[in-house]
């Protein structure tokens, strides 16, 4: 089976921008035959620097992920008060304004390509709580009014992020991944289109610090019967070019070429298994990939594929060892 992977974190353009650099980049990519599809980043239009370059060097067979969660950080730093769940109403407004231009890009991608090819949108309960408050209460009423309208087929998910914690210092600190099933259970409940959860591996641990949060959270969702998908990013507490406790998307442990993944990652090949075999029977799920950066900064495109192919061979390994297991209910 095909991954979507999110290679906007590997790339090369760490700073700035060089339309050649990331084209020998997006040639690379689609010779990865592992890879169905992108996680693709939002950040108010269909690509941050340039529409056209991007509608121009697609593979033709690849279909799209949209996340808000780059948008949403970069709207956080100027306005604390953004964000789906927020109390604040002018910042609630503002993270809908922002889901409004999200269809409109799904819709621009959609025409060129002339076929649904986005398959899902990413959403995320924003604000962070030490910041600005956010509430169930006001998610609730962001989502009734963001399923009304035309997604094109995407379908709506919510990926959790670490939820806040004091008085642990969060990456992103949003609503806990409790109030997010309660909502999306009552969604449900009210004959809504379905709306599920991904889990995003290293934001559950990083929330928990303990890998043993992803398994916890993959649990919870498929008891709700809301899995929707699950992206494998990296995390560690060790202080390494990544950092630590860091949502730098660590690369998985490589035991057999650890110049090929991150040596003090938490996220290893067994981990992979474990939360592959948690989320069974994972082709049921509409999301599955896989998110890393890349490090040093400074490595070449050549590097960062060579790595990639490495990262996506471990999860295909993975799923090869877990592909006999019986199918369980509980996804969506």
């Amino acid at each position: 089976m095909g991954y979507f992977l999110g290679a906007y974190a590997a790339s090369a353009n760490v700073s700035g921008w060089d339309a050649q650099l990331e084209a020998d980049y997006y040639r690379g990519l689609a010779g990865l035959a592992e890879v169905k599809g992108l996680e693709h980043p939002f950040l108010g239009q269909l690509h941050q620097h340039d529409d056209a370059w991007f509608l121009q060097h697609l593979a033709p067979h690849w279909d799209y992920v949209f996340t808000t969660i780059p948008g949403v950080m970069n709207a956080l730093a100027t306005q604390p008060g953004f964000g789906l769940a927020s109390t604040d109403p002018a910042g609630r407004q503002a993270a809908l304004d922002f889901m409004q231009a999200a269809r409109q890009a799904i819709l621009k991608l959609n025409q060129h390509l002339g076929r649904q090819a986005v398959k899902a949108i990413m959403l995320h309960t924003a604000p962070a709580r030490d910041k600005v408050a956010g509430s169930a209460a006001c998610f609730m009423a962001s989502m009734q009014q963001l399923l009304s309208w035309d997604w094109q087929g995407a379908q709506l998910q919510v990926e959790h992020c670490d939820a806040y914690l004091p008085p642990q210092l969060p990456s992103k600190g949003f609503l806990s991944l409790s109030d997010e099933l309660a909502v999306l259970s009552q969604l449900k409940q009210q004959g809504a289109a379905p709306v599920g959860v991904v889990i995003n591996w290293g934001r559950s641990v990083f929330e928990g610090r303990d890998p043993a949060a992803a398994i916890a959270h993959i649990q919870a969702a498929k008891d709700a019967g809301l899995l929707a998908g699950l992206m494998f990013s990296g995390v560690s507490g060790e202080d390494s070019a990544y950092g630590a406790w860091r949502d730098s998307h660590q690369p998985i442990r490589n035991a057999q070429a650890p110049e090929l993944g991150s040596a003090c990652s938490w996220l290893t090949e067994q981990q992979v298994g474990a939360a592959l075999k948690a989320a069974s029977p994972v082709e049921h799920l509409s999301v599955l990939g896989l998110k890393i950066g890349v490090r040093p900064v400074t490595a070449t495109v050549a590097e960062r594929l060579t790595l990639l192919q490495a990262q996506l061979q471990i999860l295909t390994q993975q799923q090869a060892l877990i592909s006999s297991i019986s199918p369980v209910n509980g996804s969506i």
